[in-house]
């Protein structure tokens, strides 16, 4: 019913080992938990919590909000942080940086990022932040100089300017300005990535906190800089220091011209969710084909997805599939219960594939309890710890249960990948080892189905499989797996005997 050729044996270890293990746990700091613990000197003041977001105003989570749900966190079996930017900022989402050497006081300053880092290190944790450096805000230091200073300013290189004095603050704040911006919005100057203080001040910034202990980075519209060597530079001083730093990358498309060993060591890999969301939340998108942040997502037969992640897979080395982090929804697009139109039973198949797949899978905060929300700003809603009785109970219990499976097994995290079937509303595929295999069957459609698993890179003996979740034995022999049962919009995940 579909391709079954193994992907490729990596020749080379090039993405640090733990990656490749790890469950991450991505946190708009904003919005994730406020402090129990008064701020040293009480003087923020912060919209009630769970205000619904907006551009400009703050709910006040923190760093050591953070630390006071590591519970939480390793109860989902998560092992890996990635923190939306928190350095010194004059935005809630902090992405318009001023002082790249300065945590956010709002968050708890450099003190209370030091104390995070200990705790998730003392857990076992790693912990990744996001380094903004195409772009600065517009009080970025070297910016308000030329701001005072005119083209009289030391400074002046740093931008892309066209005129003087700067249109910082026209009276549309969307524009124009008469430099470099990013999207074009004044807000956010540009940084002239190819003049070589620019390179040494981020290269600079990426040491300090690589050497502060931090275990990795996530790269904002790393492809927007495109100055020849400027990443492979960065990666190399990065490495140096910590050479199991992670440098992931965040890029939209297939990204393979940035995984060749010498650049970054995965992508965002929104490819992943949006071929989740096209079958098996198929019945919740539009007759004409939708997009998300401009990438179109068409609604997918079996037949289709298989193809699709086959593609996904192979469109660059194992080594960096394995290394690349899936995505289901992020900040930057809608919650994806939201896109699928309120089905938590698709939500719940598409966090299957997201938990058993090649690659590292990444829960955007609060999707594990079912919380809900529309574009940017909506999608960073503050997570509703003041409302524990407003949380999908079912889809938390399924998304423990599912990290738990992907950690009690190392073949779903480390396996090579065969699919086995895509046919109507079934779609089945093997991760296999040397010594293990486990099997992952789905059926996104509403009638139960009956399959029988033809492998043809089968069981040289027959050998005893059982059901993840109940326990149920299902016998391999001759090449194939007995006929299973799927029940409507379910999945199931059948794992070696370890008898």
């Amino acid at each position: 019913p579909c391709a079954m050729t193994p992907s490729a044996r990596p020749d080379v270890n090039l993405v640090p080992a733990w990656v490749k293990d790890a469950l991450f746990y991505q946190i708009f700091p904003d919005r994730f938990c406020r402090s129990q613990a008064p701020s040293p000197d009480g003087r923020f003041r912060f919209q009630p919590w769970g205000t619904a977001p907006d551009w400009y105003g703050y709910q006040g989570g923190d760093l050591r909000g953070i630390i006071e749900k590591l519970d939480y966190l390793q109860g989902l079996n998560v092992t890996a942080l990635y923190l939306n930017p928190i350095f010194a900022s004059a935005a809630n989402h902090r992405y318009h940086t001023y002082d790249y050497f300065a945590v956010d006081p709002l968050l708890g300053g450099n003190d209370a990022f030091r104390a995070l880092l200990d705790a998730v290190h003392a857990r076992g944790m790693r912990l990744i932040v996001d380094g903004v450096f195409n772009h600065v805000g517009r009080g970025f230091w070297a910016f308000h100089h030329v701001l005072e200073n005119r083209q009289a300013s030391p400074y002046a290189d740093w931008f892309t300017i066209r005129g003087f004095p700067l249109q910082a603050y026209p009276p549309d704040d969307e524009g124009p300005c008469n430099y470099e911006a990013w999207w074009g919005l004044p807000a956010l100057p540009k940084l002239n990535v190819a003049h070589p203080d620019v390179q040494a001040y981020l290269w600079q910034v990426a040491e300090h906190w690589t050497r502060f202990g931090i275990d990795g980075w996530r790269l904002d519209v790393p492809t927007e800089i495109q100055v020849p060597g400027f990443w492979q530079q960065f990666r190399a001083r990065v490495k140096r220091i910590n050479p199991e730093a992670y440098i992931v990358g965040e890029v939209w498309d297939a990204g393979r011209e940035w995984l060749a060993g010498d650049t970054f060591d995965g992508i965002t890999n929104y490819a992943f969710g949006r071929y989740a969301l096209g079958f098996f939340g198929r019945r919740a998108l539009p007759a004409e084909t939708m997009a998300i942040s401009g990438h179109p997502v068409p609604r997918l037969t079996a037949e289709g997805f298989a193809q699709g992640v086959e593609r996904m897979i192979r469109g660059q080395a194992w080594e960096f599939t394995q290394g690349n982090l899936n995505y289901l929804d992020s900040h930057d697009t809608p919650r994806i219960l939201r896109l699928a139109a309120g089905d938590a039973a698709a939500v719940k198949l598409m966090l299957g594939f997201q938990m058993t797949m090649p690659g590292a899978p990444i829960l955007y905060y609060g999707t594990e309890i079912g919380l809900d929300g529309g574009p940017d700003p909506d999608c960073r809603r503050a997570f509703p710890w003041h409302a524990a009785p407003s949380w999908n109970r079912e889809l938390l219990e399924h998304c423990q249960w599912l990290a738990d499976v992907r950690t009690r097994h190392a073949v779903l995290r480390a396996g090579r990948y065969a699919c086995l079937w895509a046919q109507n509303d079934a779609f089945a595929f093997k991760r296999f080892a040397p010594d293990d295999a486990a099997y992952v069957v789905f059926n996104a459609g509403l009638q139960p189905v009956a399959l029988r698993l033809e492998d043809a890179y089968g069981l040289q003996r027959s050998c005893a499989f059982r059901d993840a979740r109940t326990g149920e034995a299902v016998r391999g022999a001759r090449g194939a797996l007995e006929t299973v049962d799927v029940p409507a919009q379910s999945l199931r995940i059948f794992v070696r005997d370890p008898a």
